[in-house]
C-alpha cells in the first residue's frame, strides 16, 4: 500500500479502537504501557489542540497532537506510528500538517519531547525538521515534613527571576521549563509564571546570603503506581540552583512543600549537566534512568 493512499484527519472518537490496535504495546519491551490508549478520550477533547490520524482505509497508519501553549509556542506529541507502515513517510507527513496548523495560529516555534533512548523518534524528528534544543532529566526528592535546611525559603517573585536570568540552569534549558497547563510539555517561563506561583504559594525561593535557587510547583496530579493503584503526585516545573549546598536547601523545602501537600510522590525537571545531575545524587535524591531530550522546529523558516 502506498503512503499516497493515506488521508490525514482529524482523531475522532470512534478511532479509538483503531488507534489502540497499534499502540498499546508502543513500549511493551521496555516494560511500559502507552498512556494514548488510557487517556484517549478525554485527550483529543482538549482545548487548543489539534489530533490527527493518518487513514488508511482498513487500519490507522499514525496518530499525532499539537497543542497551543502560549500565543507562539506550539508542541507536538503522541507521535505514533503503526508498524504496518513505518518507511513510507507517515510521520514526516503528519508533522508537517501539524507545522502547517500551528503557524496558522501564530507558532513561531514548534517543540517536542523524545526519550533519550527511543533512536527511531530522535532520527524521525530530525528527519521532519527538527533542531536539538535541549535535555533534562528528573529528580524526585521524598516528600517529607521534617525536612530540614541551614537556608530561608520565601515566595520572593523578583528575586527568582533574576536568580533564573542569570543561571546556567536557563542557559541549558534554553529557557525552558515543564508547562504549568500541559503536562508533558515544556514552554519558556516568563516573569509572569512566578508571580502567579508565589500569589498562590507554590514558589520556592531559597536565600542565604543573597538567592541560591528556587522551585516552582507545576501541577497535583494522582496516577497509578506500580500495583494500578492511586498514587498522589506535585509535579515542579524546573529545580535550579547555584551549588550543592542550595541544591541541598531547595530539595529539603521541596519535600516539606510536597508533604504539605499530601504527596506520595514528586518529579523535578533539573538541566541534564554533569553538575545538576551529580549534586542531585550528591544530596541523595532519586534520580530518572534516562535524560529526555526536546527537539525545536522554527516555524518561521520553510520546512517542505
Amino acid at each position: 500500500m502506498g503512503v499516497t493512499e493515506i488521508e490525514l484527519r482529524e482523531a475522532t472518537h470512534d478511532d479509538y479502537d483503531g488507534v489502540v490496535a497499534f499502540t498499546e504495546d508502543t513500549w511493551e519491551d521496555r516494560g511500559r504501557g502507552d498512556y494514548i490508549p488510557r487517556i484517549y478520550h478525554d485527550w483529543i477533547d482538549g482545548e487548543n489542540q489539534y489530533t490527527i490520524v493518518a487513514d488508511a482505509g482498513d487500519e490507522l497508519a499514525g496518530i499525532v497532537q499539537c497543542v497551543m501553549l502560549s500565543d507562539w509556542e506550539a508542541w507536538g506529541q503522541g507521535m505514533r506510528v503503526n508498524p504496518n507502515f513505518r518507511g513510507q513517510g507517515v510521520a514526516n507527513r503528519m508533522t508537517y500538517e501539524l507545522f502547517d496548523w500551528a503557524r496558522e495560529r501564530g507558532a513561531t516555534v514548534l517543540r517536542n519531547m523524545v526519550f533519550s533512548w527511543n533512536v527511531a523518534g530522535l532520527g524521525s524528528s530530525r528527519s521532519a525538521g527538527y533542531d536539538p534544543v535541549t535535555e533534562f532529566r528528573w529528580a524526585h526528592p521524598e516528600p517529607n515534613a521534617d525536612a530540614e535546611s541551614e537556608m530561608t525559603v520565601t515566595n520572593d517573585a523578583n528575586a527568582a527571576w533574576k536568580f533564573w536570568t542569570g543561571s546556567d540552569a536557563r542557559t541549558h534549558l534554553q529557557g525552558l521549563v515543564l508547562d504549568f497547563e500541559e503536562s508533558w510539555a515544556l514552554s519558556e517561563l516568563v516573569r509572569d509564571d512566578l508571580r502567579r506561583s508565589a500569589e498562590s504559594g507554590e514558589l520556592l525561593v531559597v536565600q542565604d546570603d543573597g538567592t541560591r535557587g528556587f522551585a516552582a510547583v507545576c501541577r497535583e496530579s494522582e496516577w497509578k503506581n506500580e500495583d494500578g493503584g492511586p498514587e498522589s503526585w506535585v509535579e515542579y516545573s524546573v529545580g535550579a540552583w547555584d551549588d550543592a549546598d542550595a541544591a541541598r536547601a531547595l530539595f529539603a523545602a521541596i519535600s516539606r512543600d510536597a508533604a504539605k501537600r499530601g504527596a506520595e510522590r514528586t518529579r523535578v525537571l533539573i538541566p541534564e549537566t554533569a553538575r545538576f545531575v551529580s549534586d542531585t545524587a550528591y544530596c541523595r535524591v532519586e534520580i530518572s534512568d534516562d535524560p529526555d531530550f526536546v527537539m525545536g522546529m522554527d516555524l518561521t523558516k520553510p520546512y517542505r
